[in-house]
């Protein structure tokens, strides 16, 4: 098994294209087309992590924050990056990080948060938007369920919590075929008329290309007409932070002190505690402090992050309870999502969670 299906298994389930413009997500260091040893996960990279990849035999690191998110001019050694990029190439480690592509798809970081938590009808927060296109297309009445198909293999027709979903109309379609073409049905040289059905489905823009290859493989036409357009719906898919509810209420300290105790965290800040009741629950692992107005506008009782700066917490007691619970500590369960995708792809393939605590915070 090579290290390529391991990254590509990734890549399908968090797909690239929806990392934030800001980010470094993906293959980080090393050449992919080598067997697989062994996988370790974790939050973050460090010499320690490296270590322990190579005390394992493992050749592949995956993580969910980058090693490498700034440019380096130089690779000396001089600080904890550079001397990791150095250990893993002496070592042949392919170092793989899903940052925000991972924050941003559904079943990811927030959603792991999400089921720790215990909450019901979980949905995006802040769905990300310009992400859709509009593909239309024109195929004989006999082939429109075959194209369908092909289409929604590739990606197409998912709107909300449906697939499958396209929009058909009837009509005719007329050509006339040039010489040297091999037109599936009408003669060279004449026009001719052909009962056809107009198929309309949308997709995310990043998987256009598959979806043309898909439309072309299968329509029976020598050049299938389609046409592609823009859409300005927010893709209720993918996107920041996730929104959901309690099964029952929970009074305000009672829920503080859960969360503390879920998380292991050693400081949990929050403002305000006003007796209210919590059942709807935002969060945002990581540094999510910019979803504080779209939680307030879904009416959230809480929200939850990893980091909110000192006048973040100004404004809000009276709109809403913030819990503050660490950055590590948000998103240490990710790699929970790592060994579960692995462990259901390749279970012959060693694959093991990091013992290394990479919290560089401490608590006195």
């Amino acid at each position: 098994m090579k290290i390529k299906e391991i990254v590509d298994a990734l890549e399908r389930f968090a797909p690239l294209p929806l990392q934030d413009g800001f980010d470094n997500a993906g293959l980080q260091i090393g050449l992919t087309d080598a067997e697989v040893t062994g996988a370790l996960l974790c939050l973050d990279v460090t010499e320690a992590v490296l270590d322990e990849a190579i005390a394992r035999g493992f050749n592949l690191v995956v993580s969910h924050h980058p090693l490498i998110f700034k440019g380096c001019k130089s690779i000396t050694g001089k600080n904890y990056v550079e001397r990791c990029i150095l250990k893993a190439i002496r070592n042949d480690i392919v170092v793989y990080s899903a940052h925000t592509n991972l924050d941003n798809v559904q079943g990811g970081v927030n959603y792991k948060i999400a089921e720790k938590i215990g909450l019901v009808n979980v949905r995006i927060l802040e769905p990300q938007e310009n992400q859709l296109v509009k593909l239309v297309t024109f195929t004989p009445d006999a082939y429109a369920g075959q194209v369908r198909e092909a289409l929604f293999n590739a990606g197409c027709g998912r709107v909300g919590n449906y697939d499958a979903c396209s929009y058909n109309t009837k009509g005719m379609g007329t050509f006339r075929a040039q010489e040297g073409t091999h037109p599936f049905c009408g003669k060279i040289g004449e026009e001719h008329a052909e009962s056809e059905v107009r198929i309309e489905t949308i997709l995310p823009a990043y998987r256009k290309a598959e979806a043309i290859r898909a439309l072309l493989h299968v329509h029976p036409y020598e050049e299938p007409a389609f046409d592609v357009y823009p859409v300005q719906n927010a893709w209720t898919q993918a996107g920041s932070g996730i929104i959901g509810e309690l099964e029952a209420e929970e009074k305000e300290e009672d829920f503080l002190k859960r969360i503390k105790r879920i998380f292991d965290v050693g400081c949990l800040r929050h403002n305000q505690v006003r007796q209210r009741p919590i059942k709807t629950v935002a969060l945002c692992g990581g540094a999510g402090a910019f979803l504080i107005p779209s939680a307030i506008r879904q009416h959230a009782d809480v929200f939850i992050t990893g980091e909110i700066k000192y006048h973040d917490y100004f404004g809000y007691d009276s709109e809403i309870l913030l819990a503050e619970i660490g950055h590590y500590e948000s998103e240490q369960y990710t790699k929970e999502i790592f060994y579960q995708l692995i462990r259901d792809l390749f279970p012959t393939l060693a694959v093991e969670q990091t013992t290394v605590n990479t919290n560089p915070i401490n608590y006195l």
